[in-house]
Order: C-alpha cells, then structure tokens, then sequence
C-alpha cells in the first residue's frame, strides 16, 4: 500500500476553467505572437505559483553568477509585497543548498513607509530583513533603503542622495515587484507621473490596508511613503512583476492588456523594452487567451468553455440565449460553434438546458425525484451534511438561504466553525460585554464574586491604556471569541440548527492574536478530520473565497481539503458517497459558467438570510477587518446574491429575487493535476 501523504495546498490545485497548456505555455514564438496578441507585456503564466517562483528564482540566480563570473555587483531592487515571500523562500532554500551565494548582491529597498521612529520593526526593511537578507550571506553595507525616520525638512535631499547610490551601483540589474490592488507599484499610487523619481508620497486608504495584512500588523501603517518613483523603476535594467491568486486578476488584466495610464501605474511597464509580468493561473483568469480564448486562437470546445462564450456573447449583444443567430456568431467570431452544432439554435438550447439545470431549490436533493438533470442526488435522504464556516459568520453571509433550506426539507445539518474569529472584534464590544457581566454580578451576587471583580478591574484597566497595535492579551482574545460564539449559536438557533450540532473547531493556526497566522499544519487538519470521521457526511460545503484578503479562508479550506484527501487515499466508504460543495461569501461570486448548483431564494428566504447575518452584531459597523468595501456584509451578501439572479434573468432564464451559487469539488480530479 502506498505511503499517504498529507497535502496542504491543495486549494492551488483547483482550476476551473481548465484550458490546454498550448494557450497558457504558448510552444513557439509563433504561437506566443497569436496567443498573446493583446497582451503589451510579455507574461508567462504557471499552473502552480510554485513553478511560477521557481521560475524566478533561476533567472535571479542565473543573473548573480554571471555577474560573480566577472568579479562585479548585482545589484537588486526590492518590493516588500507578501507576493514576494516565496520567491525569498526559494532564493533562501538555495542559499542554504550552498547553491547561491549572496556575497556580490547589493539590494535597493524600493519604499518605506513614513514618518516611523527608528528602528521601527514594522519597516518594509525590518520585513525585508526578517523576511529574506538577514538568512543569507549578503554583506549588510551593501543593503541600501530610505529612513523613514528621517525629519520630514530633510526628505527631499535623502530621496535625492537615494537616487544618486543607484547611480553609483550602474543602475539597478533586476527589479522585482509585486502590485497592489490599484495597480500600484512600489508605493507608486494613482496619479503617479511616468517621469516621477525617489519622493515621499501619500499613501491611499486601499493600499494601507494591503501593507498592513503584508506585514501582519493590526495597527495601521503610517500615512506616507517614501518611495522609488516610476522613472527609477523603469531605469533598471529588467524588471519583473509577480502576482499570485485571483484577487489580482482584474488589476492584471488592466495592466497587461490595458491602455498605459497613471491611473494604473504598473501599465507602465508597457513602455520597458525589459519587462516581464510572471503570474500563476488564477491571476491569469480575466487575460484574453485564458478567459476569451477563442479570440486568439481555434479552441478545442469542452461543455464548459461552450458556456462560456455564449454567456460572454449574450453580454456582448445584449440578448437572452435562445435569441441569439447565427449572424450574432459569425460576427463576433464564434463560426466555429456554428459548424459544431450545425447552427445557433442547436447552441443556444444545448447551453440553455446546461444553465437551467443547475438551479434547484432542493440542495440536499428531492427525494423520490428524478435526478438525472439535477445538480444533488435524491438519495441518501435525510442526508448528514456538514458547512465548513473559516469565521463565525461565513456560513449565513455565504450560504444562509440554502443552510435554510436544507434544515426545512429535513436534513441532518452540521456548522462547523474553523476559527475563534477573535481578532475580527472590537475592544467595544469586550466593554460593553464586561459592563454587563459586571452589572450583573453586582445585582444577582452581591460583588462577592471577587474573580468577576478583579477581573472586570483589570481587563477594564487594560483597555484604557491600550494604545495602538498593541497585542490583546489572552483574556481579551478569550472574551472576544465567546462573543463570537454566542452570535454563532444564535444565528444557528435561528436557522433551527440544534446546538449540538454547532461546532467550534478553533484550528490552532488562527490563534495567534495577529492579522499574520501561523502555519497551517497537520495539528489543524487532524481536527477537521475528526469531525469528519464522526459524522461521515453525505454532503460537506467549504470556503471556495480562494482570494480572501486575509488569507484565512484558503487556510481553512486547505484544512478541510487535506482531511478529506487523508480519507481518500485510506479510501473510507463514507467519502465514496460524499459531495464536496463550494461557495463564495462576502469577497466574489462564481462566474456563471462554472456553477453547477444555483439556489433561488424568495424575498422573504432573502429576508431571513438577512436577519441571520444579523444576529452576528459585532461584526456589523464596528467590525474591524470590512475591507475596502463599505457596504457591510449582509449589504454584500444580498447585493451579490441578486447580481447572480439578475445574470440568469438576463440570459433568459427563471426570473428570481437571488439566488446562491456553488461548484462542485472533486477530490480524485485535484490529486491527480
């Protein structure tokens, strides 16, 4: 029997629009020139970010030992993006192979943040240090970074006297950078002009926000930066942009293919005749060849990409599926599907049928139904189901109309909550929570409890001396998770979830009272399969937010998609008969033509889902972790829920107030990419 191995990364491997290698590893430069035709720089895309970083990592390391050949320095520009961890870790791996030497790099910090005192340790160089030039042989006076405690009269010369050190260096060889959500590139924010040099600029409330999960600080970085301008940037002599996961792939899509603008600084990249953007697939997804590739090239047609020109040619026309002709086919260059199917109609109800059928307002499946064209079996009923919940709010926000249905057409419904959610409360909420334990205490038990008393005094003390970023001590944390759990169990209470079917999981790689968690390791799996193994679900419904801004959601389903692979490879008989459905929250929805399961909700299942995601009071206005997204969470929920509604509306289908959608997760396809 072959050795199980535990996977803990197995969310990478999930690719839903699967296309051929030839389109996104273009085999000639021919191929490269038709595929890429949209495209203003040159992009390599990788299934996996670890090819993609080990990628990199050979140019970079092929570029310093032509340099250690002729005896002279390389000299390396550096971001401090979390995009760039990886490529650090590999860089550091070969150090520590004796692959790589360090001793001829010289390092240019590309911003910092500003006004910081000195020796602050949540500096970008303080990151890079810890992150990277601290673990191998590089000689210290060859790191060169802006003060971010300089006095602020004094900037402009320090930014000068940064620009004239490159100089001397020859210029940077290699600049390596990630980009931010606005299209930023080192601390180059919008509005940046392409001839702008080392200043101090201010930084945006989105890109804050970035810098601050980068470096696992909950307090918020300074309000400026000092930073490379956009010229600096473009002087050296090749460059590289990364970007992992499919939080990226609009910013990506807008930068490659896009106009050159300073509203998105990294488009001018487009202007270097050395530039390079290396990204993994799902950053790649809205890329024309990867999302539109008929476009570029003759396609191999599966049901799914089908679906997906069709879906995208409606838009284009402005009409439902079974309207559209064979002229709206020939002249937006899909002749193709007409020799495929003989003629539009054909298409049209073939992809028509495909969408309608993945509605249905029995998501545990009907029984005694037909279930040949239903997305859920109709049998085992009543079915043992289990909603995986990262935080204590994720299973209402993401899933609260069906978690409704199911327990109303009578199945067996298990919440299991991945995380404490602790640090995502407010320090107002542990004092009005104290005030009441302490009211109480003074009127049911005559203050003689002097625990209660003593701690209500010091947790209270605490609180007022706070200061920013100041960690919560394990008390504070403790009383924020039980206000967590108490709004959990009353949105479970509400949906008639029986408490002894609510579980807290609290995986230990969240509790590390920092927005920077700890590993995911097999501790945390172990606990997920537990449950598991006791209640042999028929169906399990998991995070699929794989671009979560915080990164605990594809933690959580990685403990989740490792457990169940645990018992696939022992091939345990509860598995064989088991779903695995997943869904989207507060952060994107599925594209259309990936759903397969697709659950309507009347205004008043609207309604109740609603009162659910109420019922989690603290994370409402005071909630600390919203994003940059202003509308509260239930305002997400029943915004997106209603778009997905509208879409099938629009393409003709059943008209509904909102509807949830899901993807199926296969187990033995993943394991074998």
């Amino acid at each position: 029997m072959a050795a199980i191995k535990l996977n803990l990364n197995l969310s990478s491997q999930i690719v839903l629009n699967k296309i051929s290698e030839d389109i996104y590893r273009p085999k000639t430069a021919v191929d490269r020139s038709e595929l890429t035709r949209y495209e203003k720089i040159p992009t390599d895309i990788y299934l996996k970010s670890d090819d993609g970083v080990k990628h990199l990592a050979d140019v970079i390391e092929q570029r310093i030992k032509q340099k250690q050949e002729v005896g002279t320095m390389f000299v390396l520009g550096l971001g401090a993006g979390s995009s760039l961890i990886p490529v650090y870790q590999e860089l550091i791996h070969r150090y520590e192979h004796k692959q790589l030497s360090f001793k001829n790099v010289a390092v240019f910090n590309a911003y910092e943040y500003f006004p910081l005192p000195a020796g602050s340790p949540i500096s970008c160089l303080s990151q890079l240090k810890d992150r990277f030039l601290d673990k191998v042989d590089i000689d210290p006076n060859n790191i060169f970074s802006p003060d971010g405690s300089i006095a602020q009269d004094k900037v402009q010369e320090h930014c000068r006297q940064y620009e004239r050190y490159i100089e001397q260096m020859d210029g940077i060889d290699l600049m390596l950078l990630g980009i931010g959500r606005m299209g930023n590139i080192a601390s180059n924010e919008p509005g940046s002009a392409l001839s702008s040099t080392s200043r101090l600029i201010l930084v945006n409330e989105v890109s804050r926000q970035e810098m601050s999960m980068s470096i696992g600080a909950q307090q918020p970085v300074p309000p400026c930066s000092i930073t490379m301008g956009i010229a600096t940037i473009l002087q050296a002599k090749e460059i590289f942009l990364v970007a992992w996961g499919e939080d990226k792939d609009d910013i990506i899509h807008d930068t490659v293919e896009g106009r050159i603008t300073d509203t998105i600084p990294a488009s001018y990249l487009q202007t270097h005749n050395n530039a390079h953007v290396i990204i993994d697939f799902p950053a790649a997804a809205h890329l024309t060849r990867v999302i539109h590739p008929w476009l570029v090239k003759s396609c191999k047609w599966t049901d799914k990409l089908v679906r997906s020109a069709l879906v995208w040619l409606c838009q284009k026309t402005d009409k439902p599926i079974l309207k559209l002709t064979n002229k709206d086919y020939n002249e937006n260059g899909l002749s193709d599907l007409l020799a495929l199917y003989g003629s539009a109609y054909n298409a049209n109800i073939k992809i028509f049928n495909d969408l309608q059928h993945t509605i249905t307002g029995w998501p545990g499946g009907k029984p005694n139904a037909d279930d040949m064209y239903r997305p859920e079996r109709c049998l085992p009923y009543p079915k043992r189901v289990i909603v995986f919940s990262p935080h204590p709010d994720d299973d209402v926000i993401s899933m609260g109309g069906t978690i409704r249905r199911l327990v109303q057409q009578g199945h067996d419904v298990h919440v299991a909550y991945e995380t404490s959610g602790n640090i995502a409360v407010g320090d107002e909420e542990v004092t009005r929570f104290m005030h009441f334990i302490n009211g109480f205490n003074q009127i049911f038990n005559d203050e003689r409890d002097s625990i209660i008393k003593n701690k209500y005094k010091e947790i209270k003390q605490y609180l007022d001396n706070k200061k920013e970023g100041d960690l919560d001590t394990s008390d504070i944390l403790t009383i924020k998770g039980l206000i967590r759990r108490g709004e959990a169990r009353t949105a479970c209470t509400f949906n008639g979830i029986p408490l002894d079917h609510v579980h807290f999981l609290d995986l230990p790689f969240y509790e590390s009272g920092r927005i920077e968690k700890l590993p995911m390791t097999e501790k945390d799996v172990d606990v997920v399969l537990g449950l598991l193994q006791e209640v042999q679900p028929h169906q399990i419904f998991v995070a699929g937010d794989l671009a979560d801004p915080h990164g605990t959601h594809r933690k959580c389903t990685d403990a989740v998609l490792a457990a169940i692979d645990l018992e696939r490879q022992t091939d345990a008989d509860w598995l064989k008969d088991c779903k695995i459905w997943m869904y989207r929250g507060a952060w994107a929805e599925w594209e259309i033509e990936n759903i397969e399961m697709c659950v309507p909700m009347s205004p008043e299942e609207l309604r109740s889902k609603r009162n659910a995601i109420l019922k989690h009071s603290s994370q409402m206005e005071s909630a600390p972790f919203l994003g940059n997204d202003e509308r509260l969470f239930w305002q997400r929920a029943e915004d997106r829920n209603r778009g997905t509604a509208m879409l099938y509306d629009k393409l003709g289908l059943a008209c509904y107030e909102a509807m949830e959608a899901f993807v199926e997760y296969r187990p033995d396809e993943t394991a074998n990419q």
